[in-house]
């Protein structure tokens, strides 16, 4: 027998504590609340908008379910009842209700209208397992709110990087938003890194669209090195996989139309990708990078910072791979292979030229 739907779906991430106490609410309320318990409950309400937002989600799930059960009644036989049995027959009925209602919430409406804002610390890297199978790995000092629907995967980089591997549906588009730049995919793997003036996009397996989230008008030059065969001539242009774009932000402006500009992509090596990505490893990866961008690199990964105290210093190259925590690792590189100076405080590791 081949398996079911059910079978082969991704496990469902476990209730939070907020879903657990709003599951548990809505469960006393249809059972009637006392006069202690409604204070308490109000209390509860205006702690935190989210639970009166959860409290309906399940409310609304409740509705579902009666509205299914009034259309396909269920015929029972009749049989002589006693009225010793029927608080025993209204407790079942109830239980069975609430495990309906968990069910549903669980299996269809979580994950369809799943939101939320995931944060990183300095120094921290997270994986995001979405309740579609998608999975999202958030870079250090990165945030990211997802907002899912039944018609749309939609996720914001509000700041920071984070790698997407999506899980295939053509039919409910996922689509991450990074200042005003819409980068759309079915079945694909990419990464996203916004920064103060462009953000880039890294497409590691299958394709998608960059566009700009106001006017939909696609963000690609057409060109051969992106352009995707099994689309027809006139179609959107795509970015493939091995391929990168820079897209630059404009100044900050009060403007009703976007000002972003199609940019061109460029070819990217299996081994640059894995240096892009060798974060996810907790490694910092370079070949012959300016001493300035490799400081830069570190002092996202680490609140205490390294400074580079001389101006031609930070134009000199160098190579290797390393632990993004250790940056003092790094830093005795640099004094016993090329002889640089350090001068050490509490905040920050001076980098200086050697005399």
């Amino acid at each position: 027998m081949p398996p079911s739907p059910l079978d082969q779906a991704p496990p469902l991430p476990p209730p939070t504590e907020t879903e657990a106490a709003a599951l548990g609410w809505f469960s006393r309320c249809r059972q009637g609340l006392s006069a202690e318990q409604e204070a308490e409950f109000e209390n509860w309400l205006a702690a935190d908008p989210r639970h009166a937002a959860l409290f309906n989600e399940f409310d609304g799930t409740w509705e579902l379910l009666g509205r299914v059960g009034e259309s396909t009644p269920m015929v029972v036989p009749n049989a002589p009842s006693s009225p010793e049995r029927r608080p025993f027959v209204q407790l079942g009925i109830a239980v069975a209700a609430a495990v309906a209602l968990v069910f549903t919430y669980f299996s269809w409406w979580r994950p369809a209208h799943y939101s939320g804002e995931i944060s990183t610390a300095v120094g921290a890297i997270r994986t995001l397992h979405l309740p579609d199978g998608s999975v999202v790995v958030i870079n250090t000092d990165s945030t990211v709110v997802t907002a899912f629907t039944p018609k749309e995967r939609r996720i914001t980089l509000k700041h920071g990087e984070a790698h997407f591997a999506v899980a295939k549906n053509a039919e409910r588009p996922f689509i991450v938003e990074a200042r005003g730049i819409a980068i759309r995919a079915v079945g694909t793997a990419f990464k996203v890194h916004l920064e103060d003036k462009a953000v880039e996009v890294l497409v590691t397996e299958g394709k998608v669209r960059v566009d700009d989230a106001i006017s939909g008008k696609s963000l690609l030059a057409r060109q051969p090195a992106v352009y995707s065969e099994s689309l027809p001539p006139l179609g959107p242009p795509v970015l493939a996989s091995g391929h990168k774009v820079v897209v630059a932000l404009p100044a900050p402006v009060i403007t009703v139309e976007s000002r972003l500009a199609e940019v061109a992509a460029t070819k990217v090596s299996r081994e640059e990708i894995q240096r892009e990505l060798a974060w996810q490893d907790r490694r910092l990866d370079f070949e012959l990078a300016a001493l300035s961008e490799i400081v830069a690199e570190f002092n996202r990964y680490n609140r205490h910072k390294l400074v580079i105290g001389d101006a031609d210093l930070a134009q000199k190259r160098f190579g290797g791979s390393f632990k993004s925590d250790d940056p003092a690792g790094f830093v005795r590189m640099l004094q016993e292979s090329f002889g640089l100076v350090v001068e050490e405080s509490e905040a920050a590791t001076v980098l200086r030229t050697g005399p």
